[in-house]
Formats: C-alpha cells, structure tokens, sequence
C-alpha cells in the first residue's frame, strides 16, 4: 500500500471534524502527489505532540524558520510506510527522544494552515506521542530552542493549533485512563 493509500485510510477512520477530514480527502483524490513537499497546492504533513502526562507537560520546539513554538512535525519522505510512522519519525529526530510511542487511536486532530511560498497549504495530521520516563529531549539542526512546558504554559506560549492540540491530547489521555 502507498503512503497516500495509507493517508485516504486514515483519514476516512477519523471520526472528527468532518468538513476539514472531507477537504484533506478531496484533496488527496485530485492530487496524486499530496504526499509530497513538491505538492504546491498544498500537501499533507504529519506531526505528534511529545507529551510527559506523568509530569503533565509537552515538549515544544521553536521552529527555526517560523520562530514559534510548535509541536515536532514536518513533510512524509519516501521511506514513511505510513503517516503514523512519518509523524513518529518526525518527532523522534525532531527531539532527539528515543521509544517514543504514539498514543493509540490514530490522530489526534487535523489542522490546515498557509505557509510561505512556492507551496500554500500544509495539511497536518497531528498524533500524541508519548515520552517514555526518563527521556532526554536534544535539540535538532531545525529548531532554534526545544523546551518542555506545563499545559498551562503551553498555552501561553503557543499558538491556537497547538493549543488546541494539547487540550485534545489531554482528552484523549483521560479518555483512555477511564477504560
């Protein structure tokens, strides 16, 4: 299976945001290369929120060329087998964390936004990873700074993509402590 089956697949067993979940499909379905950086209509990405839920706080990193504080994520290579695994490898390299583990139950939220040309659009399929105890965060070649932050400051921090991110990590955390 490609990586842009795997995508359409996803995508069609999130059962959230619907209007945005349809729009990443239509996309997806006129657009053979969507996977791809080289995509200028817009392309999908994937990206994880490294979480500590024991020490309740997320691992942001300043975003070198944006300057803002964002979850770990970037574009799908050819060597991702699947967008679980671009966003795990995303975050991995992004934070220098070894045994991250994706929170279970497939992403987390969809977030559209503009970015600079020659491309318009990232469509960004954000998973929840979990640090395992322990974990040593190392900063990459593409971050200005990597910093853990309570939820809390998180928020004062971020913008409303990653905010929203956090707040729904910390459902579904919860979600999955009741069952």
């Amino acid at each position: 299976m490609s990586l842009h089956d795997d995508a359409v697949l996803v995508l069609k067993s999130y059962e959230d945001q619907d209007e945005l979940r349809l729009a990443y499909l239509d996309h997806l379905a006129a657009r053979p290369d969507a996977m791809w950086k080289s995509c200028e209509a817009g392309h999908l990405t994937a990206s994880a929120l490294v979480i500590d839920p024991e020490r309740g706080r997320v691992l942001l990193t300043l975003h070198k060329k944006l300057g803002m504080w964002l979850q770990m994520g970037g574009h799908c290579e050819p060597g991702d087998g699947t967008v679980e695994q671009a966003a795990l490898r995303e975050a991995t390299e992004e934070s220098g964390i070894p045994g991250l583990t994706l929170l279970r139950g497939g992403p987390v939220q969809l977030d559209r936004h503009r970015i600079p040309a020659p491309c318009n659009w990232h469509l960004d399929v954000q998973y929840a990873a979990l640090a395992p105890a322990g974990a040593v965060e190392a900063i990459s070649e593409e971050s200005l700074d990597l910093r853990w932050f309570g939820y809390d400051e998180a928020a004062e921090v971020a913008d409303g993509s990653v905010r929203r991110l956090v707040e729904r990590t910390r459902a579904a955390l919860a979600g999955r402590a009741r069952s």
